[in-house]
């Protein structure tokens, strides 16, 4: 793949620099791998890069030249993090017990254009993304170049939860690396939750990008944003899928896990233990990439599928794109066991985010009481109204119905709605009529009635 960094602005960094450093950093010859630069008062200054550290001068660094620094830069927000106007540049700082700066981290900002052509195939299916990777490995680099490919090219509407200020740049105006996405900046990282729900509530978005997933309140809106019908991009730290399993704060994101204790007739129609771990309910995210390295992805097309599969300690079958600067892109499938995974899993038993009720509704749809695998029904598509898609969802996967969710209501065979709010809505009535779309009303949004209501279709 052919990549090509615009507008990296490294001048305007270096220009804010102590003139030592700036001189060595301007003359060398591996300026497009530099990641970032360290200065610690009393220590020589040093400049990290892909193939390493160095160090960038003799001299030791003295107040005057943090000083010096500080003074050129914006101002230091309360978690402790600047920036330089129009640029994606990031500046953090170390206090001491003064709270006086003796420390500071100038990591270098690059949009770079064609990092997501290996999944721009992911992209045009219109499912939530989210990226795990560890820090400093390039998630934000990533969503920065999803954003400006689904607004400008997908044509889009698109808002960034700019939290930390990294995805648009440290000013009013953002950086041209989002495109014409719009950018939503956050006042305290503990209020991104209450700004993602202002996205949706105010501007009306298709697609929502979020940087660095990581409370539970966050994990929470994420989940309230995507049973609204927008689209979600985001990232939060984490090596592999399992990660999250394990998370208890992140879980949510991947369906949640329940412990459950079956009967001896179902565990040993199973063939498995009596007490197992379950998937909750329908990912917020149903499709997550895992960053291993800067060329090298792996794929979960289908989380629910894998969740499901580590959760049973079976194989599943693991997707990794790799590409290259010759413009290759080769996508390769590896067999992975997951019993391991399975085993550890259970001894995190004990823990309260692993203890819940056996789900009061799992017997109900159990397939052993609702089979449909030998119907001859074409795929019906159903439009959702005032009612959570993703129960739906989980219905439909559970009772393993041919059907499936659309937000086109031109393309659906039923509607499925709230009776007390289809009543008031004119409009979608009209639009029923119109196109000859049966509706079918429940009068409460819980499991059994909607149960009730798939059943009659099939």
């Amino acid at each position: 793949m052919s990549l090509h960094a615009i507008n990296e602005d490294l001048k305007k960094l270096l220009e804010s620099l102590p003139f030592f450093i700036q001189e060595h950093l301007k003359n060398h010859g591996n300026q497009e791998k530099l990641i970032e630069i360290v200065m610690d008062l009393g220590r020589r200054p040093e400049a990290r890069f892909l193939t390493g550290p160095e160090y960038l001068s003799q001299k030791i660094i003295s107040w005057q030249d943090l000083d010096y620094i500080t003074k050129r830069i914006n101002k230091f927000n309360n978690e402790n993090r600047a920036g330089i106007e129009r640029t994606l540049h990031r500046i953090s700082c170390i206090r001491n017990r003064q709270f006086l700066i003796n420390g500071l981290t100038c990591r270098v900002g690059r949009a770079v254009f064609g990092t997501i052509c290996v999944i721009r195939d992911l992209l045009e299916c219109g499912e939530s993304i989210l990226i795990l990777g560890k820090p400093g490995i390039g998630k934000t680099t990533i969503i920065r170049e999803i954003a400006r490919v689904i607004s400008d090219e997908m044509e889009k509407r698109v808002i960034i939860i700019d939290t930390s200020n990294e995805i648009g740049g440290d000013s009013d105006i953002p950086h041209s690396g989002i495109g014409r996405a719009r950018r939503m900046q956050v006042e305290k990282a503990e209020l991104q939750h209450e700004t993602m729900l202002q996205a949706v509530e105010n501007h009306m978005p298709e697609v929502i990008v979020i940087d660095e997933i990581g409370t539970e309140l966050e994990a929470l809106a994420v989940r309230t944003i995507a049973e609204k019908g927008v689209q979600l991009v985001g990232t939060t730290h984490g090596n592999c899928l399992e990660n999250l399993i394990k998370n208890p704060v992140l879980v949510n994101l991947i369906g949640g896990i329940q412990y459950v204790t079956l009967s001896d007739d179902e565990a040993k129609r199973r063939g498995t233990q009596k007490s197992i771990l379950e998937r909750k309910f329908y990912p917020t995210f149903q499709t997550i990439i895992e960053i291993n390295a800067q060329n090298s992805w792996t794929i979960h097309e289908d989380v629910k599928n894998s969740i499901d599969l580590l959760l049973q300690g079976n194989f599943t079958i693991v997707q990794t794109r790799r590409f290259y600067l010759t413009e290759k892109t080769i996508i390769s499938y590896n067999p992975v066991q997951t019993t391991s995974i399975f085993q550890n899993l259970l001894d995190l038993q004990s823990q309260n985010f692993l203890r819940s009720k056996v789900n009061t509704w799992k017997n109900l749809i159990n397939p052993k009481y609702f089979i449909v695998d030998n119907l001859k029904i074409k795929n019906l598509q159903i439009y959702v109204y005032s009612i959570s898609s993703n129960l739906i969802k989980e219905i439909i996967t559970k009772i393993g119905a041919n059907l499936s969710v659309t937000n086109d209501i031109r393309k659906a065979s039923l509607i499925i709605a709230l009776k007390r709010h289809i009543q008031q809505n004119s409009k979608l009535n009209q639009i029923s009529k119109q196109y000859k779309i049966p509706i079918y009303h429940v009068s409460q949004n819980n499991i059994y009635q909607i149960f009730k209501i798939l059943k009659e279709i099939i």
